[in-house]
């Protein structure tokens, strides 16, 4: 095999201006998708830390059928106090999980004593918020990064619509779950800016004001945002919580909770999955390149080889022999691709996190990309390239394998 490969290196090097030019071809094709594997994947985890890290959570639980009515904030599908203290105690018991912050959700009406109009509050023990959602602080563009009792963040649109400022009195008025109506006078610590996605126009509150104003005796959460010590293990860690939390079943038989990941409670889900299906056919379009190059590169060489190939045919060398020939010379044009287009990468990729390109997305501006590429990226764009150039070659070379030695040599 050794002395194959030698001599499929030689008549490579024979036709150099060919072999380079395939070669470049290859190249060019692994460095494009390297690159738009590095930018967008980057980008997708950008954005994604953003939304989860400003408002979300890695993953969040309810009570059984709160996300199906989640826009109508039903305060009567919050969590009891016996199933929180049961929920708690799993989520304390969990080693993946960094930190969760219990929230009760409500819809109410807000006063500045001239106009009135709605808002959607959460009320939040601030350390334990700030700890899942350590983002939300950055998105007070005026005022304190915290919550005091008596304090209220609003979001920015509202502010800005009602001329509300910092230090501001305003009202909360909300209908609880027994349908009595309760208001209550809160200061304006911060001005929230509006976050992309849900949650964009939520002010925050103190849980216990907010407990105040809905007049209950004791916590009725409405869902418990949760943050993991590694992102990477969420779906891992979210099969393993569910399964868990399938076994807590109320009175009926039925279960308590439901988990859900950030997928599902997020519309920008969707841009991640199309960034994942451009990439994938990128990958098909570096396929098809270093499919026809490779093809076309054989086909021409076992033309132009063809009295060469009826003389080692007719001195005894075997088909498969002949077979191996040229498919370790396309072989060879795919190792050589892809080894020059991930230095290419490389290089490009370090030049572009020089270049410090930066964008805005949602409340966070000035970002900065970095593009990485992952050691599995390359490894796998690598394997398809050599892959794909050994199958490309199979024709020609089963072509020139199964030539009859008197008619190749009469070849001119």
């Amino acid at each position: 095999m050794s002395k194959l490969l030698k001599i499929a290196v030689r008549n490579l090097l024979r036709y150099k201006r060919r072999s380079l030019l395939t070669t470049f071809l290859i190249t060019i094709g692994v460095v494009f998708v390297l690159v738009f594997i590095a930018v967008s994947g980057s980008f997708k985890f950008m954005m994604i830390g953003q939304i989860t890290d400003a408002m979300i959570g890695h993953l969040q639980v309810h009570r059984k059928g709160y996300v199906a009515s989640i826009d109508s904030l039903p305060l009567n599908l919050n969590l009891q106090p016996g199933a929180m203290t049961r929920l708690e105690k799993i989520l304390d018991g969990q080693p993946e999980i960094e930190s969760y912050s219990p929230r009760i959700k409500f819809g109410g009406m807000f006063s500045n004593f001239m106009e009135t109009t709605n808002i959607r509050l959460n009320g939040v023990y601030p350390d334990r918020e700030l700890q899942t959602v350590p983002l939300l602080a950055s998105r007070v563009v005026n005022g304190a990064k915290s919550i005091e009792k008596g304090r209220i963040w609003v979001p920015e649109l509202l502010a800005r619509g009602m001329k509300v400022k910092v230090g501001d009195v305003v009202v909360i008025v909300a209908t609880n779950q027994d349908g009595s109506v309760n208001g209550r006078q809160l200061t304006v610590s911060g001005i929230l800016e509006s976050a992309t996605g849900p949650g964009g126009r939520d002010g925050y509150l103190h849980i216990e004001d907010a407990m105040e104003i809905l007049r209950m005796e004791d916590r009725e959460i409405s869902e418990i945002a949760v943050r993991l010590k590694d992102f990477g293990r969420l779906h891992k860690v979210s099969e393993k919580l569910e399964g868990i939390l399938a076994e807590e079943l109320n009175k009926q038989g039925k279960p308590v909770f439901e988990l859900h990941v950030w997928e599902k409670l997020s519309p920008f889900f969707n841009i991640a999955r199309m960034i994942d299906v451009m990439t994938f056919f990128i990958k098909l379009m570096l396929i098809a390149i270093v499919l026809v190059s490779i093809m076309n590169v054989m086909i021409m060489a076992v033309y132009e080889r063809m009295r060469e190939i009826g003389t080692i045919a007719a001195i005894g060398t075997l088909p498969g022999r002949i077979l191996s020939l040229f498919v370790l010379e396309g072989f060879c044009l795919g190792v050589a691709g892809a080894l020059m287009g991930t230095v290419a990468t490389v290089v490009f990729v370090n030049l572009l996190n020089l270049s410090a390109i930066t964008f805005d997305f949602g409340q966070q501006k000035g970002l900065v990309l970095k593009a990485t590429m992952s050691p599995s990226d390359i490894l796998a764009i690598s394997v398809i390239v050599i892959i794909v150039s050994t199958i490309a070659s199979l024709q020609p070379a089963l072509k020139a394998s199964r030539m009859e030695p008197i008619k190749a040599l009469r070849h001119v």
